[in-house]
Parts: C-alpha cells; structure tokens; sequence
C-alpha cells in the first residue's frame, strides 16, 4: 500500500510518457474538444456541475483534484488531509523518480513458497538435521485504487491433486517514500520432509514428516533515508518509475512471534539412532524485538524499462522464550536475516516483476543451533489504468 501522488496526475503523464515512450493519446485527446462550439461546452459543463460530487468523480476517471469536482465540506477536508500527507511523506527528486500518472491497477500474482528447519548438535554434518516443506502454491487477483486494494487468493496446490494442505498467508504492506513497512502472518501444519538426518542413507529418506506445526506472526517498519532519489514502490509496488540508478541506506524496528512444534515419536527406529542427541519433542514459542538495518538499491538498465532491485538487512534484538518452550532458558539475543530482490520490466501501462524473498531467524543455546526460514518466489504481471 502507498500513497499515490495525484496532486499532479495529467502532468506526471506527460514526463512520464516522453521518457518511457508511453503512448501519446492523453496529449491530443484535448483536441477533439477543440471543435465543438463555446455554447456546447458551457452546457456540458452546467450538466458536469450539477452531478452529485461522486458522480463527477466517476466520469472524469476519478481524477481526486480536478477543480471542476464540487466536493461537500468533509470530503474536501479529507482531500486537504490526503494532499498534505501525500506532499510531505510522498516526495520524489523528478530526475530519479516521477509517478505512473495512473490511479487503477489490476495485478495477478503466482505466488509459491516454501519453510525450511535445520538443527546443527555440533559443526560436522553428520549431526545435521535438515526439514523442508514442500512448495506452496498461491494464485491471486487484485484491483487497486490508490492506496486501497482488495483481491482473492486461491490455493493451487488443492486444486491440483493430493490432500488439502492445512495452511494459512496473509500480507499488509505500506509504501511511500520515507517509510516502507509490512506485516506477515503465516500458519501451516505437517505437509514437510526430512532431507538429511545425519549419516542415515536408509530407504526413508526423504521422509514424510507431517508432525509438525508453525506459526508466525512478523513485521518490520524502515525509514529509507535516501527517499528523494530511491523508490521502494518502483520495485515492488509499481506505482513509480525509478529514472536513474540509486540506492539507500535503512534503518528500522522489527518483530517476530514465532511458535513451532517437532515430534519425532513417530519416527522409524531405525533412523533415531544416527542422532543420538535428538529428543522427541521440541517446541519453540518465543517473541523477538529488533533494531534492523541495511541497504537497498536501484538499478534501471537501458531503455529504463528494466529495473533491478536488490534489498538485505540483518536484525539483531531481545529475544523473550515463553515458559512451554524447550529451552529453559527466558530471555536470549534474538537474531535473523533478510533478503529480497525484484526485476521488473515495464512497457507503457503493463508491467511484469519477478520478485523474490528470504526471512531466516536463528535461535542458539550450549547443546544445538536452530535455524528456520521461508523463502518465496513470485511472478506478477499487470496493467495500470
């Protein structure tokens, strides 16, 4: 989600589509008013005037600071309100950033994703226990109006065959220049394999593991300090076009609520002895509060329809581990990593973007290191409107 500048719409689309090759028909359609007489246009304008102020905003594409809108007091003021937030946390340098000239967008969304665990006992991997889930398989919808988006969502995998995987995703994010944010919630029960169990090259491997359940609840908020010149919506948005190349230092807050359980009472004997240090029940329920921090960069490639992107932040912070956790052990040093890139080719109002992602965290103690993740991959294509 993000502001979007509309302020100056009809002026954005003309800088826009002489240094994109956008096509030219908002320049001449003017012209085809041009012949009709005075007395015809008056009329047309006394009719447009007297139109409920909704209605006027249907017809003119819903264009929020057109003059010719009556707006009634409240709207107005809320229009007011909008302008100033969206001139104050919202502002670009023109030579680096200019907006799309468009308030609608229409986006479809492959979206597949996948967790992985890994428990280390000691630095040899004949201690190493690795699980991964297999890939989740999402496609969705979404219509767009500025700041407001609304869509459906469908679970490929259970159209395709098999059980119906037990799983839940849910997404906010928030955009403007100054400030990028977003919230996670994510929710899956077995549907997982253990890869590797140590030395075991036994016929069960991979194994089917489906005693398993995660929960998880994230979100991080990053002040971009270079917002003039870098644009975060040009990558992963595509409500701004990033003229020229430029990158920017972040600095945030981070927080993740992490719930996880492992059984493994039900594992084939004949593997639980290539761990001997393996127990049978783990359960991780632990809350994390982070100062995060990185950088992120722009790079536009030649006609300046290809845009690159590549964003990375650590996070290091306070780590609270709930009572019904294993580990006895209450308060830890929380750490984690993260990653994303995005690659985006625009040609005139469409737009196509291969963006992915990866979300590590890594918890520690004397006897083993445990580290889980989830790591997406997404192909969106669109049109703006």
């Amino acid at each position: 989600m993000l502001w979007a500048r509309s302020a100056s719409a009809s002026d954005v689309r003309d800088i826009v589509d002489s240094v994109l090759c956008h096509n030219v028909a908002d320049s001449v359609a003017p012209a085809a008013f041009a012949t009709q007489p005075d007395s015809a246009l008056l009329a047309d304008s006394i009719a447009f005037s007297r139109k409920p102020w909704y209605k006027q905003l249907l017809e003119n594409g819903f264009r929020i600071n057109d003059p010719q809108v009556n707006y009634p007091r409240f709207p107005r003021f809320l229009l007011s309100l909008y302008n100033w937030g969206d001139k104050t946390f919202n502002s670009y340098d023109p030579e680096y950033v200019v907006g799309v000239g468009k308030n609608w967008k229409i986006t479809t969304k492959s979206y597949n994703w996948m967790e992985s665990y890994m428990m280390l006992f000691s630095l040899k991997k004949s201690d190493m226990l690795h699980i991964s889930s297999n890939i989740y398989n999402d496609f969705g919808v979404h219509l767009s109006f500025m700041a407001v988006s609304v869509g459906y969502t469908a679970k490929l995998n259970d159209f395709m065959g098999g059980s119906k995987t037990k799983r839940e995703n849910l997404n906010f994010n928030f955009t403007c220049s100054r400030i990028y944010a977003n919230i996670d919630f994510s929710s899956t029960v077995g549907n997982t394999r253990i890869t590797h169990f140590g030395d075991y090259k036994g016929p069960y491997l991979p194994y089917n593991y489906d005693d398993i359940e995660h929960k998880s609840l994230s979100g991080e908020a990053f002040y971009i300090f270079n917002f003039s010149k870098y644009s975060q919506a040009a990558a992963y948005c595509f409500s701004k076009y990033q003229l020229r190349s430029a990158g920017s230092w972040l600095l945030g807050f981070a927080f993740a609520n992490q719930n996880m359980r492992f059984s493994f009472l039900r594992l084939p004997e004949a593997m639980k002895p290539y761990l001997p240090d393996l127990e049978d029940v783990y359960h991780y329920r632990y809350t994390d509060y982070d100062l995060c921090g990185g950088y992120a960069h722009n790079w536009v490639l030649k006609p300046r329809k290809w845009l690159i992107n590549l964003t990375c932040y650590p996070a290091v912070g306070y780590r609270y581990s709930f009572k019904t956790s294993t580990d006895s052990k209450r308060h830890l040093l929380a750490t984690s990593a993260h990653a994303r890139f995005s690659a985006v080719y625009n040609h005139k109002a469409l737009f196509v973007s291969l963006t992915g992602r990866i979300d590590g965290h890594m918890y520690f103690n004397s006897r083993y290191t445990f580290f889980n993740s989830m790591e997406s991959l997404s192909l969106i294509m669109g049109a703006r409107f």
